[in-house]
């Protein structure tokens, strides 16, 4: 008993250290960036222009290639890092505010953060350090390998009805807004909780609707056996367009992620960390 206090206690005391909340904030901001780019690779993609893979690892890419790009990169490999930090601190003992299910559930949805947080830094490392990072790429591999083994076929259909269930998690999530309890909406004003509440509900929509294609799709390459349907965010945009109205959807859906960026901006004022 002694020890599990004393490993709270510790854990509780990494959590209040104030570097990591300034380098979390930080990463709030290379988040942001992100998905400024990720929104403007969609863009290219609705109006069929040539672009890099529509996803996390193509914007940082794209972001890596421009002057300063890489000191960018490794700047947002190491906020999103304590972002992940954070967010473990924060399943392991945070959400003490809450009672019961509540916490179990917010907890639980720490640890999901935590490892979105580790996946992007990850990439962002790869991505600095020239080694492959298409992430497209790498998980239609990683699908088809998987579909050869005995029963993979039901573990990528289940992958991908996990990642369509986040994505529908996502976009609930943004219309009850419920995003705002993370917010220190008693510092804001009038007009910048309205400004917050306007880009969560759009970004996290959008980010829910994309990640839905990309489980529909994922399941589908399951049911018949075609890896190349199972590129992720970037098949799932490309889908997108493809459809009626597809380039205006698009265009949406992409104005949404950028909103979300513009949300990770205001969370690292904002967010309570």
């Amino acid at each position: 008993m002694s020890l599990t206090r004393n490993a709270e206690a510790t854990a509780s005391r990494t959590a209040n250290s104030r570097w990591l909340e300034l380098l979390a904030r930080a990463g709030f901001i290379g988040y942001g960036i992100v998905h400024l780019l990720f929104a403007w690779l969609a863009l290219q993609i609705a109006f069929g222009k040539p672009a890099d893979d529509g996803d996390q690892s193509g914007a940082l890419r794209t972001l890596a290639a421009q002057p300063l790009g890489k000191f960018l990169v490794v700047t947002i490999s190491v906020g999103l890092l304590a972002m992940a930090i954070w967010q473990a601190l924060e399943a392991a003992v945070g959400h003490r505010a809450e009672r019961g299910k509540e916490r179990i559930w917010e907890r639980l949805a720490s640890l999901g953060r935590t490892i979105v947080y580790l996946y992007f830094a990850w990439t962002a490392f790869k991505v600095f350090s020239d080694a492959r990072s298409n992430s497209a790429d790498q998980q239609e591999a990683l699908t088809g390998k998987a579909m050869e083994s005995s029963g993979g076929r039901w573990l990528v259909g289940l992958a991908g009805l996990v990642l369509a269930a986040i994505g529908v998690g996502l976009v609930v999530y943004g219309i009850v807004k419920r995003f705002e309890k993370h917010l220190k909406t008693g510092e804001m004003s009038p007009k910048t909780r309205q400004l917050a509440r306007r880009l969560g509900i759009a970004g996290y929509v959008a980010k829910g609707i994309a990640y839905g294609i990309a489980g529909l799709l994922i399941i589908v390459a399951a049911v018949n056996y075609d890896p190349e349907k199972a590129r992720g965010l970037d098949a799932a945009l490309r889908t997108l367009r493809d459809q009626s109205y597809g380039q205006l959807l698009l265009t949406l859906v992409a104005l949404g992620i950028a909103a979300f960026g513009l949300f990770c901006f205001l969370q690292s004022r904002y967010r309570k960390v």
